[in-house]
């Protein structure tokens, strides 16, 4: 890691800081479940919108469309434009429904 820093003693690095989001999401084939990484101060929107062409899940569990677990796994790449829907698992309503 590279620290630098400015005439004011303001530091710059070239780590990005991140949050961990606990996230579900629908492709085209599967439901992932496993945290996407949002940096600091941005929402998940704001991580899709970002232009790379994958979302990096890590600690994911694949589900085929009916329900059952097909394998987890500690990272997984997900195509952008395969996906349908993301919510978070704090936002995430399962059963009664309280929307």
């Amino acid at each position: 890691m590279t620290i630098n820093y400015d005439e004011k003693g303001k530091f710059f690095t070239s780590v990005i800081s991140k949050d961990t989001v606990k996230a579900r999401i629908q492709t085209t084939a599967q439901i992932i479940e496993g945290d996407v990484h949002v940096r600091r101060d941005c929402r998940l929107k704001d991580e899709l919108d970002n232009g790379e062409p994958f979302l990096a899940v890590t600690d994911a569990h694949v589900f085929n469309s009916n329900g059952e677990e097909l394998f987890c796994t500690r990272f997984i790449a997900v195509r952008r434009d395969q996906i349908i829907w993301i919510t978070t698992f704090k936002d995430f309503y399962e059963g009664d429904n309280e929307c």
